[in-house]
């Protein structure tokens, strides 16, 4: 590089690349969403979501440490599959060998599982937004078609048919790089206001019932806030002006259909 670019190598880069890849994390949050439809939900969910996010995150350190071993970091830069790219740098060394059956076979099983991967990260994330869009409706700030369940499955469907309409037709006009960031921004942006909510609700509603409390109040909120803000710096300008947009329609939306109609008010 001819001259330092913030967000390329170095901490700035870091600071980019663990916003950019946040999305990757959402679905253990979004299966709080589905807690309405678990048998004991006041035990299974922290388990669940604690147990394997912390089983997750380890395998994420591990293979990305392996990934950097096999092949220099610079050659993954830009790859929409870097795992691929160093599995079959291991395969093209063990060419002419009695490995290579099996590194050949290793590959295609990996190009396959990366695939199911990325589907069960969209599916988790549409398993949510439609079961957001049903507490919603539920308090009147969206239409009753939004909080509408099957009779036979008790799913949202109606809001589950919107969303996939949607997010086909945002994936299908939409690069990928950008729905990426879109989505961790978002989704930061989430968890900073859940955080402080916690720390307000704590103090202003503490009769309230909370079948699982957090710990460490006010400390852990403020940390979990502070460090989700500061991953929400390191995106792109751009990022944050279709971030502000989109907070925009939300802000019209609520005040000329959900700000009368909310049961809560």
């Amino acid at each position: 590089m001819s001259c330092w670019t913030f967000g390329e190598y170095g901490w700035s880069g870091v600071l980019r690349g663990a916003g950019v890849i946040f999305f990757a994390y959402i679905g253990f949050d979004a299966v709080s969403t589905s807690a309405q439809e678990a048998r004991d939900p006041q035990r299974d969910m922290p388990r669940g979501i604690l147990g394997s996010l912390a089983i997750c995150t380890v395998l994420f350190v591990l293979v990305s440490a392996v990934m950097v071993g096999v092949v220099p970091y610079k050659q993954m830069l830009n790859e929409p599959a870097p795992l691929v790219v160093a599995i079959e740098a291991a395969a093209s060394r063990a060419a002419g060998t009695a490995w290579a059956p099996l590194m050949n076979g290793l590959t295609l099983l990996l190009t396959v599982g990366a695939l199911a991967a990325l589907s069960s990260v969209m599916v988790v994330m549409m398993l949510a937004q439609p079961r957001i869009f049903l507490a919603m409706a539920k308090d009147g700030l969206l239409p009753a078609w939004a909080a509408r369940v099957h009779p036979r499955y008790k799913t949202p469907h109606v809001s589950t048919i919107v969303t996939g309409v949607v997010v086909a037709l945002a994936a299908g006009l939409t690069p990928i790089a950008t729905l990426g960031s879109l989505v961790s921004i978002g989704t930061l942006m989430a968890f900073v206001i859940v955080s402080i909510g916690v720390i307000v609700l704590r103090r202003t509603r503490p009769d309230l019932p909370r079948p699982f409390r957090m710990p460490m109040v006010p400390l852990l909120p403020i940390l979990s806030a502070l460090v989700a803000f500061v991953l929400m710096l390191g995106l792109p300008r751009a990022t944050w002006e279709r971030l502000a947009i989109w907070m925009g329609i939300g802000v019209v939306i609520y005040f000329v259909y959900g700000y009368r109609r909310s049961h809560l008010r």
